[in-house]
């Protein structure tokens, strides 16, 4: 379902704090697609809906929807099945473009891969905990099975997803918020590494490894099979960067 759950929709589309709400708005909804919260032909909430949760003017979020329009990332429609609808993420960064974002962040990439670390860890192991509803159970099946038979150009976005689904499984909506906050300070260089046949056949039997411990209630397994996936992802990211 577009947005997942409220707690995903309620991290996705949190309040604009700073000065500027324009490019601030902007940001935010660009977050939801980069993230696959919203993939190509699923529909953003109601204007009414996002300028609640946002926190700011309808003339803002329609300033916002037109820029993106004209960048060919979504299309509004009009009539009784209308609204606005997600036609493309934007492109990966190419390599020289990771670098310079990485080499600014600085020590904020170590610390927001050891943010990503901790959050993640916890929201396996406490999923894993959780006792889980039917919808839960087969909201992570689907995303599991999603992940598996997607094309590479939407893995990226399938693989949050899961991670999502993941976290909100533990039933924490700052949990949740916490891992939505943890991707979003990644996720332009996650969605920058390359394909690799390899990696990702690796990176899909640990999503099986996680999804299995999280149904079965063992959090200990769980926890350890997401601290192996993240720490893979860590090396992969870091190897791509040219760092040891």
């Amino acid at each position: 379902m577009p947005g997942g759950s409220p707690a995903i929709t309620a991290a996705v589309f949190r309040a604009v704090r700073t000065g500027n709400a324009f490019e601030e708005t902007v940001e935010r909804l660009l977050e939801g697609v980069k993230l696959g919260v919203y993939a190509p032909g699923d529909r953003l909430p109601p204007e009414r809906e996002l300028t609640r949760r946002l926190g700011i003017s309808r003339i803002t979020l329609r300033e916002a929807l037109r820029e993106l329009a004209a960048a060919g990332y979504v299309e509004t429609k009009r009539g009784r099945f209308g609204g606005t609808f997600v036609i493309r993420p934007p492109d990966p960064m190419v390599h020289d473009e990771l670098t310079a974002a990485a080499r600014n962040m600085g020590s904020q990439l170590d610390d927001a891969l050891t943010f990503r670390r901790v959050v993640e860890c916890g929201a396996a192991e406490m999923a894993a905990r959780a006792s889980l509803t039917m919808q839960q159970r087969e909201s992570l099946a689907e995303c599991l099975a999603a992940v598996h038979a997607c094309a590479a150009g939407g893995y990226r976005q399938a693989d949050t997803r899961l991670h999502l689904a993941i976290a909100d499984a533990a039933g924490s909506p700052l949990l949740t918020a916490s891992v939505v906050e943890s991707r979003v300070r990644l996720v332009d260089l996650l969605n920058a590494i390359p394909m690799l046949g390899t990696n990702l056949e690796h990176a899909n039997v640990q999503h099986a490894s996680i999804v299995r411990a999280i149904l079965a209630g063992d959090p200990e397994r769980a926890r350890q099979a997401m601290e192996e996936h993240v720490a893979g992802t860590a090396a992969l990211l870091r190897g791509f960067l040219g760092e040891s």
